[in-house]
């Protein structure tokens, strides 16, 4: 039975909800209830009606552990009716269209705010991470990583990235876009921000000499930047270490942990200068175990001055001395260009080590003296006793080894017959 009206025609069923005070329910109406009861994984929501929606087990069972925890017996809870009535009756509600409808206004409003948020990590491709944000799902590609996260060599990039997997991390909104269902964020952005706000308190509880814990952040030709907690500093390529170190990405990588000494605060720019090398042994310490007077060395010219010629040692310490202008050569010069140009690669003796001082004398003239023709000759005839020791223990290793190899080949014989 039905009655029609100026406006159409109504049922009567719908009449009588309206009499009762029901509002009959519409497709994509918004609607506000509470949860009323669990029915095998479903959520029945009073929402008003002549009788409660349902939110679909299916749609539940999907809900992040967060979400699922505000959908509690008696919990008020906004819904979207998909179906004002199905096949059975019943009323289907979905609390994800809300959700995600809400969401995408709160990324819109985060993208112009550019506030923090904390997502959970639950996902990653070749790309980046996939976050949780809300009902939403968003993308923080890898080159918008926080500093603490920054992929690295020495691991492949899928390990990295399945490590994070699980972790909230904090992140701001770099592009938000419903239509095409698009969310990018950035956990570096807010890496920066929050460092910011860090940095000059940690700058006052910093003391020069303090040995702290750090990440590897950036790495140049000059130095490598070091990351100890909200704020970072740097470690210059000539504080790497006491050893050659041509690059500082022969060394280091990013991501690294590694151990730093404060050996500079400038609390006016906020700069904070490190040092690796002072956590080494000094071989300015050890100079008499490592050299000694009257040998020869290979070295390389560095600078030139009135008085002399800097040159540095041409081995893994690199360590700097000087030929003063009179052990440049027997002959009188009035300056050192007359004799070595710069980047000049010579055999100088060493003259004269002073480890307290950091300082060691070469000379140029005395290489050829016939006063050290006895050890220089000893030291040569060491080499080779040396050298011809190791050839002696490769030969005696490989006729070892040939010998192993005749008796497994005889024992295999054996086995065959």
């Amino acid at each position: 039975m039905s009655i029609t009206s100026p406006n159409g025609v109504q049922s009567l069923e719908s009449l009588l909800d309206s009499y009762l005070g029901f509002g009959v329910p519409q497709t994509g109406e918004i609607r506000e209830g509470f949860i009323v009861a669990d029915r095998n994984g479903d959520l029945l929501v009073d929402i008003g009606a002549k009788s409660e929606g349902i939110i679909p087990h299916s749609e539940v069972n999907s809900l992040s552990k967060q979400q699922r925890s505000t959908l509690t017996m008696g919990s008020p809870v906004r819904v979207c009716v998909i179906e004002p009535e199905n096949a059975r009756g019943d009323i289907i509600l979905s609390y994800l269209k809300v959700s995600e409808q809400e969401d995408w206004m709160r990324a819109v409003e985060l993208q112009k705010s550019q506030e923090i948020c904390e997502c959970e990590v639950i996902g990653f491709n070749r790309g980046g991470l996939l976050a949780t944000f809300g009902s939403l799902r968003g993308f923080i590609p890898a080159s918008q990583l926080g500093y603490t996260n920054q992929l690295n060599r020495a691991e492949s990039a899928e390990t990295q990235l399945r490590s994070m997997v699980g972790k909230v991390v904090s992140t701001k909104v770099l592009e938000s876009d419903q239509e095409k269902g698009r969310l990018i964020l950035s956990e570096m952005a807010a890496d920066k921000e929050l460092r910011a706000h860090n940095r000059a308190k940690r700058l006052e509880e910093l003391e020069v000499d303090q040995v702290l814990t750090g990440h590897v952040i950036n790495l140049t030709d000059f130095g490598a930047f070091i990351d100890i907690g909200g704020i970072e500093g740097l470690v210059h390529s000539s504080e790497l270490s006491w050893k050659h170190v041509s690059k500082p990405s022969k060394v280091l990588s990013l991501g690294q942990e590694i151990q730093v000494k404060v050996i500079g605060i400038d609390h006016a720019k906020e700069r904070i200068t490190f040092s690796m090398k002072q956590l080494e042994a000094n071989p300015w310490a050890k100079l008499n175990e490592i050299y000694e007077e009257a040998q020869l060395v290979d070295v390389t010219v560095t600078q030139l001055t009135r008085y002399g010629a800097f040159a540095r040692i041409s081995d893994e310490f690199r360590l700097e001395g000087l030929i003063h202008i009179s052990e440049l050569s027997s002959d009188h010069i009035k300056s050192p260009d007359e004799v070595v140009k710069k980047g000049e690669k010579l055999t100088v003796r060493i003259i004269r080590l002073d480890g307290e001082s950091q300082q060691i004398g070469f000379s140029l003239k005395q290489v050829t003296d016939a006063a050290f023709m006895d050890s220089d000759l000893e030291a040569v005839e060491t080499a080779d006793e040396d050298a011809v020791d190791d050839a002696a223990e490769i030969a005696e290793d490989e006729l070892m080894l040939d010998s192993a190899e005749i008796d497994q080949s005889e024992s295999v014989a054996e086995f065959a017959e």
